[in-house]
């Protein structure tokens, strides 16, 4: 071999260029042999496969080899896993792929990596490997079939692989390879190859010779080999009962020299359990298919496997067992070679003492065929032989693991009874050895097994009592049969010999005084069991294996067929019936020798029992002899019992003697007699725990009489007794439980007797638990059950009492919750209504079939209306509240059921529809109820709806709740007119009489208007409707939107709505009762709303016209549509209320030519009008209310109209003029002149918006006079605006005189000098000289009110107006004077007046009048701090650092708002966003709290720099900013973004509050939500701008958390707006340094200052930091000539100093830097304390001479100095300063 000689090593064969000697060597071999040799290898060892293909000098060869599959060969030889695993893989991948051609040529190098790779370690290349074989299989096909014979004994080997899906794999790839037909032909072929495979891994191979010792290691090694060692005996396995029976006798000559050798017995004791396992396996196949060869060896083979049948390894026992047994069958003599008595018994003695040790499910089902197979000659099997066999086996029975394990217990118990039958069987004899045994297999063994099993309940299962009765079955039936007369006799004898002990261990135990109730339990139980001769109870159960010995008769198959048939038959619901099958009904008679003897000891054991219950009261006596007679209740057994109590003396007995009305029957049945002179006794005892037993003995009783008319005399007898209720109770539910037991007790349940109990006790607990508490919980408690049980259960759809008294139960019941209402049940979950429910739930859930009695409808009725109501009128808990919902929907539920099934009417719906019709008119409901009341209707209707497609019955109930038209006009009626107000006010509405003055005070404000529960009812019933696509009759839909629009329209117009209306509100949103779920009518019935609408407005106007405003402008009906509700305009005349309101409502939707129509006739008219008509609806009044309405919006051109009518209107001037209010007392003023001085004041508003370039002088004086002389007439009757009309009046002269202030601030120079001048000198002057002392009136009468309140509707106008007040005119005000004394300040007393006077009105509780006099003071402001200038020398000249405060009557109303806003927002974490509500009295608070800052702030900026440091150290005193700054952190939003019109930022930035300017205006509502978040970052932005030092020493102190929170927020949304002003300050300053310049850099935020003085040059850097002003601002040097280091530093420092601590710009502070350093150069030496010319604070110069050195000192310096030291000396020299 020229191959093996050539060693060169892999890396180096791989790189070199030139053929290698081996692949010459190769190309030579192939040339002589003429065949492809495979792969060339260069590894010397057996692990590494070492093999790539010839590639270079192998020309012909390398052709057969694709190259990629050259290459994955190369990787499969490789030793890392992953490697072989993907290559593999890849190779499958590649077989399937490729062509058949390709792949072919892989086929001569496959088998030796196949037989290489197929053993690998890992199991994944294993499994790998088979599936790339299969497919390659199923590539190849049939040209695999030259390599099949070098490749078959690794593939068996394969299939045996202990890797499951990798033997299943290689099976696989066998079958794909080989048909069923062919595989035996296969494994022919190639027998003697696969033979010698698997000779050589059995006999010859090693863990070192199958893997590398020097690199695989050790415990890898043996693995593998123990692996392949155990797939090898299975493969050899495999082949014997694969290969055909022509075969085997080739085969057995082949294995002689295997089982000739002893290292392959020896496998018997391997290490490895798995070669253990396989060794047996194949034994067992050795001896099924080459019997002869195992004969021959039996010598080695008998000790090999019977010496270890202690083998206790779970994976080896099954094997070892299986070929124990085939030795035992094969080999005669086996037992000639080995010692049993020492090697085998003793070990067998050890597995069965101790219950398998585990394995009991494997080892006992083969101990029968054991013994059976040990010949008695060879093994001297004797008497002792068996005891000792059995004891072990009931010593390992009661071993823990056995015990508990239900499946193994089981197996011994079979095995045990298995056993003592065949061992009985072989000694039937009547020799003494048989005689001795049979007693010993009864006595010693069964017995003593029975006695354990009875003293153990975990032995006590089916299976042992099932086999022992299965025993004695055989031994009856062999007795019973007619054959040898001595195997009958004996097996008689063993009969009575087992019934006399078991009679005496069963009396034993019942008679022992610690008996306990587990042990007489476990006697019925076996009794019971032996009773039933075939166990029918069985039957259900899954079959069990029995073995059946040769001469049993088997059963035949049609008696299989019975017992198979009948459990089909056994349905659930007679298994409970099972139970109740006698001795005469059992399917196989009880055999005559069991049932004399079992009868006997059951009388025995009966009579025990009754001894013990007489004289010990023995409860588990009691509980035994129920459970006896349940099982055998017989006369029999009764008459025992009768017999003993005749043989005992009576007077001894202690038995209550029986009413007289009882016993009267007599009868002759023993069972009967019991019950009379025992049972009932029985009964009688107050012991709740033996009721079960007594009653299960009554049963028994009733099973033995033989008339229904006996059962019912007795249980009348027994309801006549004062027994107690759960007696009745635990006889009707077993009645219950059974159809048998029904029928035993069906007579008495319909009876009358036991019917008038129960009413009787329904009676007793409704009223004694609503009357005083229940004295027994039980007795209640059972007492409900009795009840729910015969309500609810129904036997064939019929109850289990007469129906009659079902009917009074139910009446008692409602009676008894009709009740309940009245009285206070909160909490008490155990009261007679939580009862009442358990019981009316379980009646309703249960009436499937039953017809609806006229009692259980009104019962649900009362339901119905406890779950409509209120908690706070029923006064139930939640807890029975939902208790009655469950019961009321469940009743529901059977009334839907009952019209399903009867065509019979309910008188429920018709009754609860009455019921709810009257409590939603006649009782006041509030929200709650009526939410209450809606909810269970819509769970009622939907219920309905659910049940039926007929829409009769809804439509029924809406008729029966629906008002006539006179109810919801008197509902109408009811409604507070308080609603006119706001469309008054508002001009929508026009009014010339007084209306009602009723006010919600004459309405309870904690109840809703019956009109808008009805509609809110009604609304919700149409909704549910429409969904269903009902139409209601008579257009009742289109009625009841119309009247809810209307309650609507009502809580809409209403200006401050108590808070049951926002509730009510809230409500129907969330109830779905909207506008926009009412558009479903827009298709179907709109045109009907809107011509009813039309008809209601026209007819009475008011309310209805806004209501069809409303709908038509939800719906954007077009004019054209509109049109068609009225046809033409002559149809509005004459005027009439309704006409008017209509037009008016609908002015805005017109068509444009009907409003010049109108517009044209109501201006005929006028002219036309006399005096008499001006005030009248069908007059001017109503003309002018209708040209108002068309002319206000400016949709036509009306200048010329309204300047005619303006003409007209000046003529009644001078010919009527007491028509005009001007300057007069309103009390004798008419409403009709009120109503027509408003329509001309509104008129002349709307003249100044359209047509003011028309007027003249003369039109000029007109108004402007008139205007002055209606406030006049305001001003004078401020004491009347409670009168609707009156405030009216004022609101709209005040609006004039706003709207002509307005116009004349924003004139152009059109008007003539003269008007503009006495408008400024005389009317402007006349107007606020009127009104300022008026706002001051008002403000003062009415303290506490709010800006949406009828009464105070004037302050919005009257606010609006003074803000157009000059600052001249402020300062020239008129009020009263109001001073405060010691009010320290420098005001003069005109101005102290005006402050003290508008400064409170900054917490007025009304939005105006805080916004009025905000802008009032801030015309003020700037001109305060001038008065403080002049006495600015005195604070600069003390000693003590000084402080003055702002205006003292802001910083009084300030303190006042600071303590209200700590209440209001203590419980918000600063940085938490504090939603305030708007207009609320918080909302108040907190905008006038911000609108005094804003004052104050705009105050501090108009201060000189001076001032400002002595005004913010006051600030920094009092400690008001650190809290302004707290709260403002809890105002603004965390994103400030702002929502709203505002002009477009160049570069697109987000808008926040910051960036956009805050807007007060007075009547400003649409943004009032956003206005204290905007306010609040206005205020915020200006601090950190005018008082930045005192923020940043505020930021500087914060805690962490707050300290970031603040930090993020300034930085994100203020820091760059903030800095980029100040630079552009900068860069638009035109402030101008002698001798320094300023420039910006606003991209590097930076200041850069160039200060020069001859030949000094000095650059500053000032750079702002990221979070300016929070952050320290850096002074950076740049140039510096002709300056010393050291004083450069100080001013370096100074300049930081001032920018740090002084509260303004940096412009301001370098003027003061440039001040102090140009004082240096001066000559004015600095202050030695701060190193300073000019102080930082106070900016004065050093004047404070220490006598002895005289160094000068800033005055403030000195002082801080002499406090702080303590010391009066000079802080240089240290002299005494003087």
């Amino acid at each position: 071999m020229l191959c093996l000689s050539i060693r060169v090593p892999p890396a180096q064969a791989v790189s070199q260029s030139s053929p290698s000697n081996s692949g010459r060597a190769a190309e030579l071999l192939a040339k002589e042999r003429g065949t492809v040799p495979g792969f060339i290898g260069f590894g010397t060892s057996q692990s590494d496969l070492g093999y790539v293909p010839a590639v270079q000098g192998a020309e012909e060869i390398d052709s057969l080899v694709d190259s990629d599959f050259r290459m994955v060969l190369r990787k499969l030889s490789k030793k890392d896993v992953t490697t072989k695993l993907k290559a593999m893989q890849e190779f499958g991948a590649m077989c399937d792929e490729r062509d058949a051609e390709i792949v072919k040529g892989v086929l001569p190098y496959w088998p030796r990596i196949y037989c290489k790779i197929s053993l690998d370690y890992d199991r994944r290349v294993r499994e790998a490997t088979q599936l790339a074989f299969e497919k390659l299989i199923l590539k190849v096909k049939k040209h695999l079939a030259p390599h099949l014979k070098s490749l078959m004994g690794y593939w068996l080997i394969a299939q045996c692989d202990t890797y499951a899906p990798a033997a299943i794999a290689a099976k696989l790839a066998f079958e794909a390879a080989f048909p069923q037909s062919k595989q035996s032909e296969a494994l022919v072929f190639c027998k003697d190859e696969i033979i010698n495979v698997l000779q050589d891994h059995l006999l010859k191979e090693t863990p070192d010779t199958l893997s590398d010792p020097q690199t695989v290691p050790e415990e890898e090694r043996e693995a593998k080999y123990f692996r392949i060692l155990t797939s090898s005996l299975l493969a050899l396995k495999k082949l014997l009962c694969m290969l055909p029976s022509s075969e085997i006798a080739s085969l057995e000559e082949k294995l002689k020299p295997l089982l000739s050798q002893n290292k392959f017995w020896k496998y018997g004791k391997h290490s490895s359990p798995q070669v253990r396992s396989a060794f047996f396996e194949l034994i067992s196949a050795l001896c099924q298919y080459i019997p002869k060869s195992v004969k021959a060896e039996s010598s080695k083979v008998s000790p090999a496997v019977l010496v270890n049948i202690d083998d206790n390894d779970p994976m080896v026992c099954p094997s070892l067992w299986e070929a124990v047994l085939y030795i035992l069958t094969t080999i005669e003599d086996c037992w000639n070679h080995v010692n049993a008595k020492k090697n085998v018994f003793p070990k067998l003695s050890t597995i069965l003492s101790e219950g398998g040790g585990g394995l009991a499910t494997v080892i006992y089902p083969y101990l029968l065929p054991f013994i059976s197979k040990i010949p008695s000659a060879t093994t001297d099997l004797n008497l002792e032989f068996f005891r000792n066999f059995f004891t072990y086996i009931t010593k390992g029975l009661s071993t823990e693991r056995i015990l508990t394990s239900r499946s193994e217990c089981s197996a011994v118990i079979s095995a045990f009874f298995e056993c003592l039958r065949f061992i009985m069987q072989q000694n039937l004899g009547v020799k003494e050895e048989s005689l001795k045994m049979q007693k010993m297999l009864i006595s010693d063994q069964l017995i003593p097994f029975v006695d354990t099993a009875l003293k153990d309940p975990r032995l006590q299962s089916e299976q042992l009592f099932d086999q022992l009765a299965e025993t004695l079955s055989s031994w009856e039936t062999k007795a019973e049969a007619q054959g040898d007369d001595t195997v009958v006799n004996t097996l008689k004898n063993v009969l009575k010999t087992f019934w006399t002990s078991l009679s005496e261990i069963c009396l034993q135990k019942i008679n022992a005084q610690d008996t306990d109730v587990k042990s007489l339990l476990s006697i019925s139980t076996l009794l019971e069991v032996l009773q039933k001769a075939e166990n029918s109870w069985k039957q259900s159960k899954k079959k069990v294996a029995k073995v059946r010995f040769i001469d049993e008769v088997p059963e035949s198959n049609t008696e299989n067929k019975k017992v198979e048939n009948k459990i089909d038959i056994f349905s659930e619901e007679n298994i409970e019936e099972s139970e109740f099958c006698w001795d005469e009904n059992l399917p196989v008679p009880v055999s005559h020798l069991r049932k004399g003897p079992l009868y006997d000891l059951v009388c025995k054991l009966a009579e025990q029992s009754v001894v013990h219950i007489s004289e010990l009261k023995s409860e588990q006596h009691l509980s035994f002899l129920s459970s006896l007679l349940k099982s055998f209740s017989s006369c029999q057994v009764f008459q025992a019992l009768l017999d003993l109590a005749k043989e005992k003396n009576k007077a001894s007995e202690n038995l209550s003697p029986l009413p007289q009305e009882i016993g009267k029957f007599v009868h002759e049945n023993p069972a009967i007699q019991f019950t009379y002179h025992r049972l009932m006794n029985w009964l009688g005892e107050d012991k709740k725990a033996n009721t079960d037993f007594l009653v299960d003995i009554l049963y028994s009783v009733l099973c033995c009489c033989e008339t229904n008319t006996e059962r019912k005399n007795i249980l009348d007898d027994l309801t006549k007794l004062d027994l107690k209720w759960n007696i009745l109770l635990r006889i009707i539910q077993k009645a219950c439980s059974s159809s048998s037991k029904h029928l035993l007790v069906s007579t008495w349940l319909k009876g009358d007797i036991l019917g008038e109990k129960l009413v009787t006790l329904a009676d007793h607990l409704c009223n004694k638990d609503l009357e005083v508490a229940v004295s027994s919980e039980s007795f209640t408690s059972e007492g409900w059950t009795l009840l729910s049980l015969v309500l609810s259960q129904h036997v064939k759809n019929d109850y289990l009492i007469g129906e009659a008294y079902i009917e009074r139960i139910i009446s008692k019941l409602n009676a008894a919750l009709s009740k309940a209402k009245h009285i206070s049940e909160a909490g008490n979950t155990e009261s007679p209504v939580s009862f009442i429910c358990d019981v009316a739930s379980n009646f309703f859930i249960s009436m499937k079939g039953c017809c609806l009695m006229s009692s259980s409808e009104d019962l649900l009725l009362t339901l119905f209306q406890l779950c409509a109501q209120n908690q706070d009128f029923t006064h139930l808990s939640d807890f029975l509240v939902c208790k009655l919902k469950h019961t009321w929907l469940c009743g529901l539920h059977s009334l839907v059921l009952q019209f399903g099934n009867s065509n019979k009417q309910s008188t429920f719906l018709h009754s609860s529809a009455l019921w709810l019709k009257n409590q939603i008119q006649s009782t006041s409901l509030d929200v709650k109820s009526l939410q209450v009341m809606m909810s269970t209707v819509d769970d009622l209707l939907n219920n309905l709806l659910e049940a039926y497609s007929s829409h009769f019955l809804l439509r029924l109930y809406v008729e029966n709740i629906m008002p006539s038209d006179s109810e919801w006009e008197n509902m109408r009626h009811s409604l507070s007119t308080q609603w006119l107000h706001k469309p008054l006010l508002e001009g929508r509405l026009s009014l010339n009489y007084e209306h009602s003055k009723t006010d919600f005070k004459e309405h309870s404000t904690m109840k809703l208007p019956s009109h808008l529960c009805t509609t809110a009812l009604l609304s919700k019933i149409v909704l549910l409707a429409l969904k269903e696509e009902i139409i209601l009759e008579d257009n009742k839909t289109e009625k009841i939107i119309a009247e809810l629009l209307y309650s609507l329209q009502w809580c809409e117009e209403l200006e401050n709505p108590y808070s049951i209306l926002i509730e009510f509100r809230e409500m129907l949103q969330g109830m779905g009762i909207t506008y926009d779920n009412l558009c479903v009518l827009k298709n179907r019935f709109f045109n009907n709303f809107l011509l009813l609408f039309s008809f209601r407005s026209r007819d009475t106007g008011t309310l209805w016209a806004l209501t069809i405003s409303k709908l038509i402008q939800s719906k954007n009906i077009l004019p054209d549509e509109v049109k068609q509700l009225y046809k033409t305009t002559e149809g509005f005349f004459p005027v009439t209320e309704g006409s008017l309101h209509t037009v008016q409502s609908l002015s805005p939707f017109l068509p444009l030519e009907d409003k010049e129509e109108l517009v044209n006739h109501c201006t005929a008219r006028l002219l036309t009008c006399t005096k008499k008509d001006l005030c009248n609806i069908d007059g001017s009044f109503g003309y002018l209310s209708i040209l108002n309405s068309c002319l206000k919006k400016g949709s036509i051109d009306g200048r010329e109209k309204l300047y005619g009518i303006l003409k007209i209107i000046m003529s009644w001037k001078s010919d009527h003029e007491d028509i005009f209010l001007f300057s007069c007392n309103l009390k004798e003023a008419s409403p009709q002149l009120l109503g027509l001085n408003i329509e001309i004041i509104h008129l002349l508003s709307i003249l100044l918006k359209y047509s003011s370039s028309l007027l003249v002088e003369d039109d000029w004086d007109f108004i402007m006079c008139s205007m002055l002389a209606w406030l006049e007439t305001t001003s004078e009757n401020h004491a009347l605006y409670p009168v609707p009309l009156v405030q009216l009046f004022a609101c709209v002269s005040c609006d004039l005189a706003c709207t002509l202030s307005a116009y004349f601030s924003s004139i152009s120079s059109n008007l003539p000098v003269n008007l503009i001048s006495e408008w400024h000198e005389f009317f402007s002057e006349g107007i606020h000289n009127l009104l300022l002392p008026l706002l001051v009136k008002i403000t003062e009468e009415s303290k506490d009110t709010s800006e949406t309140s009828f009464q105070n509707s004037v302050l919005i106008p009257l606010g609006e107006t003074l803000t157009y007040i000059s600052k001249d005119q402020l300062l020239n005000h008129k009020l009263a004077v109001r001073l405060t004394p010691d009010q320290k300040t420098n005001l003069p007393e005109h101005l102290q007046t005006l402050l003290n006077t508008l400064a409170p009105l900054l917490h007025f509780r009304a939005r105006p009048v805080q916004i009025a006099v905000y802008h009032m003071l801030y015309k003020l402001m700037p001109e305060l701090p001038r008065f403080d200038d002049d006495d600015l020398k005195s604070y600069v000249d003390e000693e003590e650092e000084p402080a003055l405060s702002p205006p003292v009557a802001l910083m009084a109303v300030l303190g006042i708002l600071e303590d209200l806003l700590e209440n209001i927002l203590e419980c918000y974490p600063v940085g938490e966003f504090a939603v305030i509500q708007p207009l609320s009295e918080e909302f108040c608070y907190v905008l006038g709290y911000l609108l005094s800052w804003k004052l104050i702030l705009t105050f501090f900026k108009a201060a000189t720099s001076q001032l400002r440091a002595l005004y913010s150290l006051y600030l920094r005193r009092t400690k008001n900013l650190n809290k302004l700054l707290y709260h403002l952190f809890r105002l603004m939003p965390e994103i400030p973004a702002y929502v709203g019109p505002g002009v477009e930022l160049p570069n697109k930035e987000t808008k926040t509050f910051f960036t956009e300017e805050l807007h007060l205006h007075v009547r400003e509502t649409a943004t009032l939500s956003s206005q204290i978040p905007h306010l609040a970052c206005s205020v915020y932005q200006i601090t950190l701008k005018d008082l930045p030092a005192i923020v940043r020493l505020w930021w500087n102190s914060c805690e962490k958390r707050v300290f970031n929170v603040v930090d993020k927020f300034t930085s994100k949304y203020v820091s760059n707006m903030l800095s980029f002003q100040e630079i552009s300050s900068v860069q638009t300053s035109t402030q101008l340094f002698n001798g320094m310049t300023v420039k910006a850099r606003s991209t590097t935020r930076e200041v850069i200052a160039t200060y020069s003085v001859d030949d000094i040059f000095i650059e500053l850097i000032i750079q702002l930091p990221l979070n300016y002003p929070l952050g320290s601002i850096t002074v950076e040097s740049g140039k510096r000539v002709g300056v010393a280091v050291q004083q450069w530093r100080n001013w370096m420092l100074q300049l930081s100093t001032y920018l740090t601590h002084q509260n303004g710009s940096i412009m301001e502070g370098l003027a003061l830097w440039k001040n102090n350093v140009d004082k240096r150069f001066e000559g004015v030496e600095d202050c030695m304390i701060c190193f300073s010319v000019i102080h930082g604070f106070n900016y004065s110069l050093p004047k404070k001479a220490c006598r002895t050195c005289k160094k000068k000192f800033h005055s403030a310096c000195l002082y801080k100095w002499f406090t702080s030291s303590n010391k009066s000396t000079c802080p240089l020299c240290r002299e005494t300063f003087f």
